[in-house]
């Protein structure tokens, strides 16, 4: 039956999106403007603490359909309206260049070395056999990283493994050999035969609590050194602290958050509540270590070649990164040139497959950062931020933990940050007395507040880490049924415990 135009359009809005969500949508887009209007004074700020409600809303349906179009419709009236303008979006997105350079290049640097990825971890998911082993190794490691590297970065790692993982697996499942050299899509469950299915549902299981413990390692280790986050080196700079100073005033927070991070791990494998605890399938196991010995038997000079290349391109990235010969995205493009022209990759449609994964993600940040220009326009954190700072100087370190905390979850957590430690650092330098003042004793202490307050709380929704929002919107988190309310959850042990163990660091060891 032929649709009518209206029902065309209809169905052409947010495409194969539940009704009620389309609804949704539409409601929202009629809600704000009434509010805007007709809200009286204080119209704008509530308005803008109604899109973040909005936008937080389309991230956390984000299975139901990507943030993009949705949060894009919400951005473009915000700038409409007059919440913000295009001057400030620009002004938000240059200042953030080099995120987006890296979520372009890095991970597109990172897809050229999934091979040698994929040949690392499967040794090591063969070897490994305690369920517990891996999962401390997947955390560690990812700190470990995390501390040197872009957090963004270690989780691309991360995916690019698990995703490897993942399709080995659905292709057996589908009733294909491994050696079957079609493509094969991992995405299609129509095809798998049905003794596979339960394994299939345990494996996922399994890489869903690998995956979140190293999510997990990326907090407990970005929050430790100067480089590990974007708001780590702004604080920093601000503060006049060089790498060494700056771990050394973290460390009484970030230690003991670190152990109990790391017996949280622990305790979750050993209970195995909340998602946790799954094992890997013998089945599935088996398939893998065939798996590896087949990869071992066909590899040829070529490929031995092509690994040897990835990996003294792997060292580069690593030294390159770590003493921080260029912005993380330039090297990214540098990892990406060096392994095609080594290992043959000339072709333009075979480069243009790894940045498949990554642009979608990098526009959906652009619109975040729209969302951004409006927390900045209408200062809707300002109320909060004077209120703390003038609360008694012994208290003010615990509740700017707490109030970045907060805020850190529902919205990003470097814009947090940027926000706070330019207004504490407005109250250092101030000299007018009837204005807010502080100590540099004060400063430094609620310096450390911030940084750990955005940086360890945040880990309870995807909204407070790029790193977060990047694996819930990848290619990954439909296949291991990875939802933005299965993420909540599964950090919620970790969001208790390190919110509580770093507002007590910070109250009682600063």
């Amino acid at each position: 039956m032929e649709l009518t135009l209206s029902q065309a359009f209809g169905k052409n809005f947010l495409g194969s999106s539940p009704i009620w969500y389309k609804q949704a949508i539409i409601a929202f887009l009629i809600l704000n403007p009434l509010v805007y209007f007709f809200g009286g004074e204080s119209s704008a700020f509530i308005c803008g603490w109604l899109l973040i409600a909005e936008f937080i809303f389309t991230l956390a349906m984000a299975l139901k359909c990507y943030p993009l179009q949705p949060g894009g419709l919400l951005a473009l009236e915000a700038v409409a309206l007059g919440l913000t303008d295009a001057h400030s979006v620009y002004h938000e997105v240059s200042a953030n260049l080099q995120v987006i350079l890296l979520l372009v290049f890095m991970v597109a640097g990172i897809y050229f070395m999934k091979n040698l990825l994929l040949f690392l971890f499967t040794k090591i998911l063969i070897t490994v056999r305690s369920k517990l082993g891996l999962s401390l190794l997947f955390l560690l490691s990812s700190a470990f990283l995390s501390a040197f590297l872009d957090a963004l970065t270690v989780t691309a790692v991360l995916i690019s493994v698990v995703v490897g993982f993942y399709s080995v697996y659905h292709k057996v499942a589908s009733g294909k050999q491994i050696t079957h050299t079609d493509d094969h899509d991992h995405g299609d469950d129509a095809t798998i035969v049905d003794i596979h299915r339960e394994d299939l549902e345990s494996f996922r299981s399994f890489l869903r609590s690998l995956i979140m413990h190293g999510a997990i390692g990326t907090a407990l280790g970005g929050v430790c050194t100067l480089v590990g986050e974007p708001q780590n080196l702004l604080i920093a700079d601000i503060a006049g602290w060089d790498f060494a100073t700056f771990a050394l005033k973290m460390a009484p927070v970030t230690a003991p958050c670190f152990v109990l991070g790391v017996l949280t791990c622990v305790f979750l494998e050993k209970t195995s509540i909340l998602g946790y605890g799954g094992k890997l399938p013998d089945p599935v196991r088996t398939i893998l270590e065939d798996f590896e010995l087949n990869e071992s038997k066909k590899r040829k000079t070529k490929e031995i070649a092509a690994l040897i290349i990835q990996g003294i391109t792997a060292i580069f990235l690593i030294v390159a990164l770590a003493m921080h010969l260029a912005e993380v995205g330039i090297i990214g493009l540098t990892v990406i040139v060096l392994i095609t022209a080594f290992t043959g990759i000339t072709d333009e449609h075979q480069i243009g497959h790894a940045f498949e994964e990554a642009l979608p993600f990098t526009a959906l940040l652009v619109v975040f950062f729209s969302v951004v220009a409006v927390i900045h326009d209408q200062h809707l954190f300002s109320p909060i931020t004077h209120a703390v700072l003038k609360l008694d100087a012994d208290v003010q370190g615990p509740m700017f933990f707490v109030a970045n905390g907060i805020l850190s979850m529902i919205s990003d957590n470097v814009f947090v940050a940027t926000v706070y430690i330019n207004e504490v650092k407005a109250a250092l330098d101030n000299t007018d007395p009837s204005q807010i003042t502080i100590t540099r004793e004060q400063f430094d202490k609620l310096a450390v507040a911030i940084n750990t307050g955005t940086n360890l709380p945040s880990v309870a929704t995807p909204n407070g880490q790029a790193a977060f929002l990047f694996l819930l919107t990848s290619a990954l988190a439909p296949l291991i049924r990875l939802s933005y309310g299965r993420m909540v959850v599964m950090a919620l042990p970790y969001t208790i415990v390190l919110s509580i163990a770093g507002v007590l660091c910070v109250a009682y060891l600063l």
